[in-house]
């Protein structure tokens, strides 16, 4: 017959792996997006989370996305189990389901979009490092963008 008690190396084990899982979910951040200047309730307003490195704002393939109905008064995007350091956040108002932003031939978007910290340059899509804001272990943080075209 077994001895079923635990040994105390496998009470260690287990003490380890419980607090190493504890620790992973404290140190996750939480991004709220609010939307703001939606013109009206055609489509969605989505959200697009940018890690460093990715095609920021033109392919969102890397990009955690969230997508809403649209309301004038405004959408809510919150992302949560974010790492901590810099990211970088794309907002647009879909009017035809696509899900992305279109363009007329020149490449200017027909739809509105905003990023985060505002950042609007002049006849060029903004850069990463323009729209980029850190976030710390286990903070809060909350943005609005304003979509525009």
């Amino acid at each position: 017959m077994r001895n079923r008690t635990k040994t105390p190396v496998q009470v260690v084990i287990a003490a380890s792996l419980a607090l190493v899982s504890a620790s992973s979910f404290a140190n996750d951040a939480e991004i709220t997006i609010r939307v703001t200047n939606v013109a009206s309730n055609q489509g969605e307003v989505g959200c697009a989370l940018f890690p460093v490195g990715s095609a920021f704002p033109i392919d969102a393939t890397g990009a955690r996305q969230l997508w809403q109905k649209a309301e004038p008064l405004g959408v809510t995007c919150r992302f949560d189990k974010v790492a901590p350091g810099s990211w970088a956040v794309s907002a647009s108002h879909d009017l035809n389901g696509n899900r992305k932003v279109d363009t007329n031939f020149l490449g200017i978007p027909t739809e509105a979009w905003g990023v985060s910290n505002n950042a609007r340059p002049t006849l060029r899509a903004p850069k990463f490092e323009e729209a980029a804001f850190k976030i710390a272990a286990g903070q809060s943080l909350t943005l609005e963008i304003k979509v525009d075209k």
